[in-house]
């Protein structure tokens, strides 16, 4: 009887694993968000392909201090793609093959995982494929880590319900707990998280603000993005002494792309805060959403004070909790 039950104990274990595409139990991915392993031979990664993957991911990330990678890189031979070596979490597969194609499989190998094969006929197929569509590929990258990002603080996330500006405004999004509330005056939030390890002046900060204002001309939403930052900036995100006050570096300018939040149009903006008459900076992320059905342009505005390190990662936790954001 007891071996009748442990039988059963058994197989529901099994059933309830995820399994891959060969029928066997997934081990757990490895490797951090915003990293790939590209899969090419050694001789093409120190040639004219090797220097092509290394152009199109090595494009700096716009808006950050310091200049920084869109994805960090590392290379693998074919021969060494085995064993634990599969079970890296972000997987570029370079190879050549009768028809050119990009296609993505999903946990393989492990999980989460996602494998990007892009085949061309020769080299000259596959340098002209990384030029035409490595921002396609990139984008694959990139949005399967926004929602690898955005299951793990799912299941951390702060109960925004109790919050009177999240409440007023009439919207869900998934902010860790590490978050704490700094000010809540029913129509502007602020959440800052301290970021403690690796800061060369104290600590560091990751932080959050959630705000509405009217539309008004949706032609002019674009143009108008950094002076709003500003105007909010002055009234609630004050310096340490009388007069200062974060604002939008004025010696670089934005930039601003399109955007789709919700379902909603929207502008991301990415640049470079500062405070006026002070000495602190760093890099921000602003969302401005179109919600024509209330007649308003919601903002989430992410910005990171991380003096002396990398910043990428950092925004690139608030891009995942900016699209989170649902709005009733």
């Amino acid at each position: 009887m007891k071996k009748i039950i442990g039988l059963l104990f058994l197989m529901f274990l099994m059933i309830s694993c995820k399994t891959g595409n060969e029928g066997y139990i997934l081990p757990t991915s490895n490797g951090n968000t915003n990293k790939i392993m590209v899969v090419v031979k050694g001789e093409d990664w120190q040639g004219k392909i090797g220097n092509q993957i290394r152009t199109v991911f090595g494009e700096h990330q716009v808006g950050l201090p310091q200049p920084e990678t869109l994805l960090s890189v590392s290379q693998i031979d074919p021969s060494g793609f085995s064993s634990f070596m599969r079970h890296g979490k972000a997987v570029l597969i370079i190879k050549k093959g009768a028809k050119e194609s990009i296609t993505v499989e999903k946990d393989r190998y492990a999980q989460p995982q996602i494998i990007v094969h892009a085949t061309a006929k020769n080299e000259a197929g596959i340098l002209n494929m990384l030029d035409k569509r490595g921002k396609e590929i990139i984008q694959l990258f990139k949005d399967e880590d926004v929602r690898f990002t955005q299951r793990i603080f799912k299941k951390e996330r702060i109960d925004e319900t109790g919050f009177k500006t999240i409440k007023n405004i009439g919207l869900t999004i998934d902010i860790p707990k590490r978050f704490r509330l700094v000010e809540d005056s029913g129509d502007f939030i602020w959440f800052r998280q301290h970021l403690r390890s690796g800061i060369a002046r104290g600590d560091g900060t990751n932080n959050v603000l959630i705000y509405t204002i009217p539309l008004v001309d949706e032609n002019t939403v674009a143009d108008n993005i950094t002076a709003v930052r500003d105007t909010i900036g002055k009234k609630h995100i004050p310096g340490s002494k009388e007069g200062m006050y974060m604002i939008t570096e004025q010696a670089y300018t934005p930039f601003t792309f399109d955007a789709i939040i919700d379902g909603k149009k929207a502008y991301e903006t990415r640049g470079k805060w500062e405070v006026k008459n002070d000495f602190m900076a760093g890099p921000f992320v602003n969302y401005t959403i179109i919600d024509k059905k209330n007649n308003r342009l919601v903002i989430f505005e992410g910005f990171t004070y991380a003096p002396s390190v990398n910043k990428r990662d950092f925004l690139f936790e608030l891009e995942a909790i900016a699209k989170s954001m649902k709005i009733k």
